[in-house]
């Protein structure tokens, strides 16, 4: 099927640089705890940049969910992939975080996430799994995603 698709876009593309360069029309995501605690890594650049804590709380979102926030033109994604902040995520978690990600982004027609390699900082998850999820994930949908490294 893929030959005959000659300019088929790739469905992650890498790019060196600071996530929070992208187009002000990608939606963003990134990994958090239900504790919504945000205190290291990312999370902390997410939270000063974004703030919204009480509103994340209020979502009352479980491990396996997305909070989200609207911020201007876009959604900033917050994967739950753990209850506690000092806790590490499975694969499983950020599955079903990515699955419930993918429902949100179809419904309000996001096509375009940015995104650091999640769950691979201080989660310590490994990149070749989770970017083999995100391509499984997102594989019948119109959504690309960018992922930053510094």
């Amino acid at each position: 099927m893929a030959s005959t698709q000659t300019a088929k876009e790739e469905r992650i593309k890498y790019m060196q640089g600071d996530l929070f360069t992208c187009p002000g029309t990608d939606s963003l995501a990134h990994c958090i705890s239900e504790d919504c605690h945000m205190s290291a890594g990312i999370a902390a650049v997410f939270k000063k940049k974004f703030g919204g804590v009480q509103e994340l709380l209020n979502q009352q979102k479980k491990t396996g969910d997305v909070a989200i926030l609207k911020r201007d033109d876009r959604y900033v994604y917050y994967l739950i992939t753990k209850s506690k902040y000092f806790y590490k995520p499975t694969y499983d978690n950020l599955r079903k975080s990515l699955e419930a990600m993918k429902i949100h982004s179809l419904k309000n027609a996001v096509t375009r996430i940015s995104m650091p390699k999640i769950g691979c900082g201080l989660d310590r998850l490994d990149w070749n799994k989770v970017s083999t999820m995100l391509e499984e994930v997102f594989e019948d949908t119109d959504v690309y995603i960018t992922v930053y490294t510094l």
